[in-house]
């Protein structure tokens, strides 16, 4: 299982093109495998990605997640492109639905058939991805479009944030694998794993990659720190596909399900994932404490050859 570092996870005023290159130039110097960055309302996570990109040589860089409806696939494919060639081909497409709450009271753009609309998408946008010609008719999207962004190295892959079934199946068919958020290990095991695996087997492709999102404190107060994470997460309990995920796992919310404790009991949590059938840990190091986000993080570092 490789380990990388979530980064850029608020839009406050610390949040800026120099500190998220800085935070990734460190993050590849100790070692980890990737950086993974939200879209959420600050920086534009690609165009950031492809600017970490021009300084940094070995760190795979992916967004978790772009959301789809703001952006027609061509758009999204031609700026996915340009990130990949100013990585040198170690960009990763990372894209999600987003929320109802968002799309259609923020956005103001129709939310009725969302797994519908990822499966049009993704059958425009990996083609486009991968150069060719793209026509396609459907009930959402129409286009008929090709394009070359001749320095970008290869396709960039593309990862989906799928949780239910149906988004799973999509996944596995379409996709390279899934990027999960507030979804617990035996969840993972039990449904998010086998269910993707099934589709990309019964699709004839490749084992997707499983990227697993969490929380993750190194604390020796792992009760305060669950209690602290309950409080300050406690909106991704409310959002319907969070929730599901939580209640499959029989977590009353994000406190429970988050990687929290000394080095002993975190690498029992890490190993548990592992078992799951995780590929990537997305980790997610939250600061409690001063310099505790630090800490988690060079602790992490240390279990790399694990």
């Amino acid at each position: 299982m490789k380990i990388g570092i979530k980064i850029g996870l608020s839009s406050g005023p610390e949040v800026t093109l120099a500190n998220l290159t800085a935070i990734a130039k460190e993050v590849e110097a100790k070692g980890f495998a990737s950086c993974w960055m939200p879209n959420i309302f600050g920086l534009d996570a690609i165009s950031t990605l492809g600017i970490i990109g021009q300084s940094t040589q070995s760190l795979e860089l992916g967004t978790a997640v772009t959301p789809t409806y703001p952006r027609h696939p061509v758009a999204m494919a031609q700026q996915a492109l340009t990130s990949q060639a100013a990585a040198n081909g170690r960009f990763v497409l990372g894209i999600g639905l987003s929320h109802k709450f968002v799309v259609e009271d923020m956005f103001g753009l129709d939310y009725s058939k969302p797994a519908s609309h990822m499966e049009e998408y993704l059958q425009v946008l990996q083609p486009l991805l991968a150069g060719e010609q793209t026509e396609h008719a459907g009930e959402q999207f129409k286009v008929n479009a090709a394009f070359k962004v001749h320095d970008a190295p290869s396709k960039p892959p593309v990862i989906v944030a799928a949780l239910g079934p149906r988004m799973l199946k999509i996944a596995g068919r379409l996709a390279e694998g899934t990027i999960t958020w507030m979804t617990g290990a035996k969840t993972l095991a039990n449904h998010i794993v086998p269910g993707i695996n099934a589709a990309a087997n019964e699709a004839g492709r490749p084992a997707p990659r499983i990227i697993a999102g969490l929380p993750i404190v190194l604390t020796s107060k792992p009760d305060e720190a669950r209690t602290a994470i309950a409080e300050q997460l406690a909106i991704y309990g409310q959002l319907p596909s969070y929730k599901a995920m939580l209640e499959r796992e029989g977590a009353s919310g994000p406190g429970d399900i988050a990687l929290v404790g000394d080095e002993t009991s975190l690498r029992g949590q890490l190993q548990a994932l592992r078992e799951a059938g995780v590929t990537d840990f997305n980790a997610a190091a939250l600061e409690l404490e001063p310099g505790q986000a630090t800490r988690t993080i060079d602790f992490l570092a240390s279990e790399l050859s694990g």
